[in-house]
């Protein structure tokens, strides 16, 4: 049955490709030319299926309409037309480039999540302009004129100074300063207040003893950096070579002074340098840009304040320390130890 079937299917087809019909006619042997005598249904029109316009085939049923004639059987005779393909460097790199960029964003994920989110900041870029003006010519105002000229009212020249009178000099000026630094924030940022709780905040409490412990690890390498930012820029021969009054002090061996600069350098410093660049500078940066972008601008701005551009790289990279230490704990005494360790570390070196 399947057999006939087969062969009643094929003799409808009302038209076949010339060249396939033309070949089996000649195959055909004269015995065999009668196919159509012993079969004349094959010869005779199937109107009822034209009319219901359904054909049976030995796969499938499928419409079969006048419109659409050509045979199924013989489709893979037709010729194809080739398939475009694309290069294959474009379809390999697309999904490399979308590799590295979703590998890029995971590890930006990753830094953003440790070193905390942005801070809420309720003034504005004038604000931190004003307070950073300020402060600048205040402590140079301060420091080159203020302190000096309060000296020679009370009949003092500073030349004339012992190296205790020296030490006792420099932490008057370093604690005037830092005072006047903190009475500017407090007096540009009054309108502000009450604050949100992570701003300025002091505390012992929190686990930061981590983060102060990883920091001391990177003094060697702060102090690398600084051997070779000298090799950068060294100090030009006409430059004058002289040693500062606290080097003087180490070199005469006075204890009381090296005690007064050792207030100056690990306490007085640290504190009001931090409180202006970590702790309203770096807050107020990221109101404008991401929280690692506040602590790199912040600590080019503290290395700038040493107005020393030969210790510029390791300033800035200590700067970057503690302003991650400050970010991850949102506490300002994490960074303000940080710092009196480094001071006291190159203080020390200083005695050897």
């Amino acid at each position: 049955m399947l057999s006939y079937c087969c062969s009643q299917s094929l003799s409808q087809r009302p038209s076949l490709v010339p060249s396939f019909s033309r070949q089996f006619r000649a195959l055909n042997r004269p015995g065999s030319s009668s196919l159509s005598a012993r079969n004349p249904r094959i010869l005779e029109p199937n109107s009822k299926l034209h009319k219901n316009k359904w054909r049976i085939s030995c796969f499938r049923h499928e419409d079969f309409t006048p419109a659409n004639p050509k045979s199924d059987g013989v489709e893979h005779l037709l010729p194809e037309e080739p398939l475009k393909q694309e290069p294959e460097l474009s379809s390999s790199s697309a999904p490399v480039k979308r590799d590295w960029i979703s590998n890029l964003r995971k590890v930006v994920d990753v830094v953003q999540r440790a070193i905390g989110s942005r801070w809420t900041v309720p003034w504005t870029a004038e604000t931190i302009i004003q307070v950073m003006l300020l402060w600048v010519v205040t402590f140079w105002f301060i420091g080159s004129w203020v302190v000096p000229f309060a000296a020679h009212m009370a009949g003092v020249n500073k030349e004339s100074l012992t190296f205790r009178g020296q030490a006792l000099f420099s932490l008057i000026t370093d604690a005037t300063e830092g005072l006047a630094g903190i009475a500017i924030l407090h007096r540009c940022l009054s309108k502000f207040r009450p604050l949100s709780s992570d701003w300025f905040r002091f505390t012992p409490r929190g686990n930061w003893m981590l983060d102060v412990a990883l920091g001391c690890l990177m003094f060697p390498l702060v102090n690398r950096l600084s051997q070779f930012n000298l090799s950068l820029l060294p100090i030009l021969p006409s430059t004058p070579v002289t040693l500062s009054s606290v080097e003087q002090s180490i070199a005469a061996r006075d204890p009381v002074a090296m005690a007064l600069y050792a207030i100056v350098v690990s306490v007085c410093a640290p504190v009001w340098e931090e409180i202006v660049f970590r702790g309203f500078l770096l807050p107020s940066l990221t109101k404008y840009m991401p929280v690692w972008c506040a602590i790199l601008v912040s600590s080019v701005a503290f290395a700038l304040a040493h107005f020393n551009i030969q210790r510029m790289l390791p300033l800035v990279f200590l700067g970057v320390v503690m302003g991650i230490t400050f970010a991850r704990s949102r506490n300002l005494l994490p960074p303000i130890l940080l710092h009196s360790l480094w001071n006291g570390f190159v203080f020390l070196d200083l005695m050897k």
